[in-house]
């Protein structure tokens, strides 16, 4: 373990999914607790999408932004929102230059798969279709996110291809959860991890599936086909359930043609950049933001 990060291990609390009301106060507990991040150069919408309109969505919008991300939180696809995602989301379009449009999908178990992916199709698709009225270019939009997020995102781009949806120039995946099957060997070996391991990782997939078989949308590492993909970021940590999935993914996508920037952040744990502080976590938050930055204005 990184050992800036090592020393705040035994002050994180372990996530327990089984009660998603108590799950998502403790999170909204933990964010508060986070330095609020400076959104002096930015302009910070609320808003509801006419095509989906128990979605809220806050747009994160700096001065002369180039190109738009949609971006979905982390939290398993069981807890987290706006206001939790807010320190992430306002970073991240600070530092790639982009307009950020952060989705409140709908969360499990009360709302099982394929919620969440419609919630954040019906954004992709009306970002899209106002692009000139938001000020933005249609053909500079990326999808990205953050664990969950990440996974989802992931499956936006199948969808989007196999639809003939929106066109998506990139899709930045954050230590994506993409495979429900937990056969690789991080996903097996890593009982005890911080925030996210073996055990929860399963009451997860138990919760966002309620008991449905799992189809490539639902876990995008089922796919068979990943050609005609965007290129992609993908970023894992080492400590973390999801790593070699995300490893494996990264792979599939360059051997299918997907350009793909592979980075293993080494001594990191699952979500461990939201600590701040630690030179590993700034890299990393640093490199998101590049990375999208050069996607979309190149």
């Amino acid at each position: 373990m990184d050992p800036e990060l090592d020393a705040f291990v035994p002050l994180i609390p372990r996530p327990d999914y089984t009660d998603p009301s108590a799950e998502r106060r403790m999170t909204a507990t933990l964010v508060a607790s986070l330095p609020a991040p400076d959104t002096s150069a930015l302009r910070v919408t609320d808003l509801r999408v006419p095509a989906a309109p128990d979605v809220p969505v806050r747009i994160y919008r700096p001065r002369a932004a180039q190109g738009a991300l949609v971006w979905l939180h982390g939290g398993g696809g069981i807890v987290g929102d706006l206001d939790t995602e807010h320190p992430t989301a306002a970073r991240l379009a600070d530092a790639s230059g982009a307009m950020v449009v952060s989705v409140g999908f709908r969360l499990a178990p009360e709302h099982v798969f394929p919620a969440a992916l419609d919630d954040a199709y019906a954004v992709l698709c009306w970002l899209a279709g106002n692009a000139a009225d938001l000020d933005t270019d249609p053909g500079r939009i990326a999808v990205g996110g953050m664990s969950a997020g990440g996974g989802l995102a992931a499956a936006l781009t199948l969808r989007a291809r196999d639809q003939q949806g929106p066109p998506i120039r990139y899709q930045l995946l954050n230590q994506p959860m993409l495979d429900d099957r937990m056969h690789t060997w991080s996903a097996r070996a890593f009982t005890r991890t911080p925030r996210l391991d073996a055990g929860n990782l399963a009451a997860i997939w138990r919760a966002n599936l309620g008991g449905r078989p799992a189809t490539p949308y639902a876990a995008p590492a089922r796919a068979t086909d990943l050609s005609g993909l965007p290129p992609a970021y993908i970023a894992t940590a080492e400590f973390d359930p999801l790593r070699d999935e995300g490893i494996a993914y990264g792979v599939r996508l360059l051997q299918s043609g997907v350009s793909v920037e592979l980075h293993q952040w080494p001594g990191t744990f699952h979500g461990s950049q939201a600590i701040l502080s630690a030179q590993v976590s700034q890299r990393q938050n640093a490199e998101l933001g590049a990375a999208l930055r050069r996607a979309l204005t190149g």
